[in-house]
């Protein structure tokens, strides 16, 4: 399955980086990565591999997929089905693996693994993040971290017996979901059944017909949420300046860098995701994986200055998009590198300059069709900023098609000025008929 003359099967030496051959894209001995998911973030995970001379196949579930834009070669294919991946792994034969989405057959990852291909950050480690029980448990009662009081339910009378002893309000959520999917907020006990269904139909396993176990959530007395990018190379872990966001139905819209905290809150921040990280790596040390890459540790922070652990994500994150203005290099470049064995120091995580604050505004599109864009000069006559068009192939109700990019000398006028970028970009959407 992998291209590697020696397969390293189970073991890991931290002190061994591989060599491996970049550039010469026809030689058969080439470094190959294989993107299992091709959106807005695969695409510049895949930039920033090629220019390291990295070849890259780009696969998702749909055609016209952003990395498939750039990418050497791309497939399409329904990643969670084992055969059809199994098949994937097979016919490119890659030597690094880098899941983009969560909704993957993750035991094909592990015969991966054991043929010596590496996957990243380690397979073991996408395992315990798609699943929210499994991840909680690891970050509270192993590590210790402080998380909202939480209970896990496999029926509704669980969920029921769950939420009371949380107390009402409280949030429900599958243990195998994200960005909101199948999520819900009790406010009393009335509420049980409903949520119950739709965890059940909305939910990751929803069309495997099968019971989604659940997370039952204490509401905290939260003041604003954090984003800490944390990075595991082969020089160890370090962490990014902290990101404000602001999300709209469990989506990003707006992320912001360096975000305006206090520095007990700050150091709160970094110790957190440090700790999580290391706990993972951890884990994929003795499954015999590196555990490099970036993680999007995502925290609450409390009124009263206390920071919560909520959930990280193994991949660049969503609300990093604004690291591409604001850092010496944005999480993709970071990713690539200390996916490929390359030392990640705190230089490489700094700001470009800390004087000033960057911002990204997600450019959401509503409507059923193709999207085009215009307007371009005038978006980008503001000084200090940029944008990013993902080239998806269309939108049915309302997706993320761009973002805009803005530096300024403080929040407000950051955030201010990607919102006029944004704005100022104007989309069409041709309606199909």
């Amino acid at each position: 399955m992998s291209k590697s003359d020696n397969p390293a099967v189970n073991t890991y030496d931290p002190t061994v980086v591989p060599d491996r051959p970049l550039g010469d894209l026809r030689n058969a001995s080439r470094t190959c990565a294989l993107l299992l998911g091709s959106g807005e973030l695969g695409k510049e995970i895949a930039i920033e591999l090629m220019r390291l001379g990295v070849w890259v196949c780009a696969a998702d579930s749909y055609e016209g997929a952003p990395a498939q834009h750039v990418a050497n070669e791309y497939r399409v294919l329904d990643m969670a089905q084992p055969g059809e991946l199994d098949a994937l792994i097979a016919e490119v034969r890659p030597d690094i693996i880098i899941p983009e989405v969560e909704a993957i057959a993750t035991e094909e990852l592990s015969k991966a693994v054991d043929a010596g291909v590496q996957v990243v950050p380690g397979c073991r480690i996408a395992q315990i993040c798609m699943d929210r029980e499994r991840l909680r448990r690891l970050a509270a009662e192993t590590l210790g971290l402080p998380t909202s009081p939480y209970r896990f339910a496999g029926s509704e009378s669980e969920l029921a017996e769950g939420a009371a002893a949380v107390g009402f309000p409280c949030v429900v959520k599958p243990v195998m979901s994200s960005s909101g999917h199948g999520q819900s907020v009790l406010r009393s006990a009335d509420d049980v059944a409903r949520a119950w269904d739709i965890a059940q139909t909305e939910g990751r396993t929803a069309k495997e017909h099968v019971v989604s176990r659940v997370v039952v959530e204490a509401f905290v007395p939260m003041d604003y949420e954090l984003t800490v990018l944390t990075v595991s190379s082969s020089s160890g872990i370090v962490t990014c300046e902290p990101i404000g966001q602001r999300q709209e139905d469990g989506d990003y819209r707006e992320s912001w860098q360096r975000a305006a905290i206090d520095d007990d809150v700050r150091r709160q921040a970094a110790d957190i995701a440090t700790a999580i990280v290391s706990g993972l790596v951890d884990l994929a040390h003795a499954n015999g994986e590196t555990g490099w890459g970036v993680y999007g540790v995502e925290l609450f922070v409390l009124k009263d200055g206390r920071v919560l652990f909520n959930e990280v994500s193994p991949r660049p994150h969503d609300t990093g998009m604004v690291t591409m203005i604001s850092q010496n290099l944005s999480e993709f470049a970071l990713h690539a590198r200390a996916v490929l064995g390359v030392p990640v120091s705190e230089r490489s995580v700094a700001l470009r300059d800390p004087s000033m604050v960057c911002a990204s505004h997600a450019i959401v599109v509503s409507g059923r069709g193709a999207v085009t864009f215009r307007h371009l000069a005038d978006a980008l006559s503001l000084p200090d900023t940029d944008v990013r068009v993902f080239g998806k192939p269309g939108v049915d109700g309302h997706r993320r098609m761009a973002v805009a990019l803005a530096s300024a000398p403080t929040e407000a006028e950051a955030r201010r000025k990607a919102a006029d970028v944004a704005e100022r970009l104007t989309a069409t959407v041709s309606e199909l008929g």
